[in-house]
């Protein structure tokens, strides 16, 4: 059946079909992984809404983690208010690696023998007894081959059932795919920054049928600061032609660079949130795309 979040097509991630827009939790929380809070804290009743419509409109695919909170909010627990019990086809996504106080303050990142916790803190937050997919999140490692190690250990004992990558380079990614299956790679990526195109990730993961899945596509180098009222003048003149918003311009420029790419845009708004689901439907000329990639470096 098709719903608003699979109007760009479906793609089977750790087993599961799911619609190519899903939904990123973090800005759930009113704060940003840099904690850079600039408003008040997100209504709970609102954000719980955001989350069931979001499931309403055909989500199925959920990005979150146990370190995604701010004084007032975490963004797991919404999810189990929200959610629980849990639709069965829908797939939960979380992350290991970062770490924080429970202050708020970053932490150095989790060694490998720390990750089991870590998964076991995202279990209780979300009251399930396994994870659907873990990403290791790579912060400043050289060597992942330790955590990855581990992370397969925890997927042998059944406390997580698929693994996947976040922040990485090339290199990581061949250490890891060398150690065991991999379902996806989150990484930046957007108009403003295509890293992975120049060095062979993304084509990689679509040969290997590995999802990839861009954070950060509509913010661009604003990275998580909330979206700005002004844009560059090639997605907007787009934006106008479709009449579009610019959000939905660089959410449809990402789905075209491949049917193994997925989008997990966030909000706290239901009116961006209804914005990004129709962003699927946007079929964008082949001129438009190539005024789009002639405008922003590589």
């Amino acid at each position: 059946m098709t719903t608003a979040a699979t109007t760009a097509g479906t793609f089977e991630l750790a087993g599961f079909e799911v619609g190519r827009i899903g939904y990123g939790t973090l800005r759930l929380t009113g704060n940003g992984m840099l904690g850079n809070s600039d408003g008040p804290p997100v209504d709970r009743d609102l954000a719980v809404a955001v989350v069931r419509r979001a499931v309403e409109l055909g989500v199925r695919h959920i990005d979150t983690a146990s370190f995604y909170f701010s004084a007032t909010r975490s963004a797991n627990e919404l999810l189990n208010r929200a959610l629980s019990p849990y639709p069965d086809d829908l797939l939960l996504v979380t992350k290991v690696g970062p770490k924080r106080a429970v202050s708020g303050e970053w932490l150095p990142p989790a060694a490998p023998g720390e990750l089991r916790g870590q998964v076991e803190e995202n279990l209780r937050q979300l009251g399930r007894d396994h994870l659907d997919v873990v990403n290791f999140r790579v912060v400043r490692q050289d060597s992942i081959a330790e955590h990855i190690g581990r992370l397969a250990e925890l997927r042998a004992s059944g406390l997580i059932r698929h693994i996947g990558l976040s922040n990485i380079t090339p290199e990581h990614f061949a250490e890891a795919t060398a150690i065991t299956p991999v379902v996806c790679v989150q990484n930046r990526y957007g108009l403003e920054h295509r890293v992975d195109e120049g060095n062979g990730l993304l084509e990689a993961c679509a040969r290997r049928g590995i999802a990839y899945v861009p954070f950060f596509s509509i913010s661009g180098q604003r990275l998580e600061a909330r979206g700005a009222s002004t844009d560059d003048a090639a997605v907007l003149e787009v934006a106008r032609a479709h009449d579009a918003t610019p959000a939905q311009v660089r959410l449809a420029w990402t789905l075209h660079r491949g049917p193994h790419v997925l989008t997990i845009p966030g909000t706290a708004n239901p009116r961006h949130l209804e914005e990004n689901m129709a962003a699927g439907s946007l079929r964008l000329t082949a001129a438009q795309l190539s005024l789009l990639d002639g405008r922003f470096t590589r």
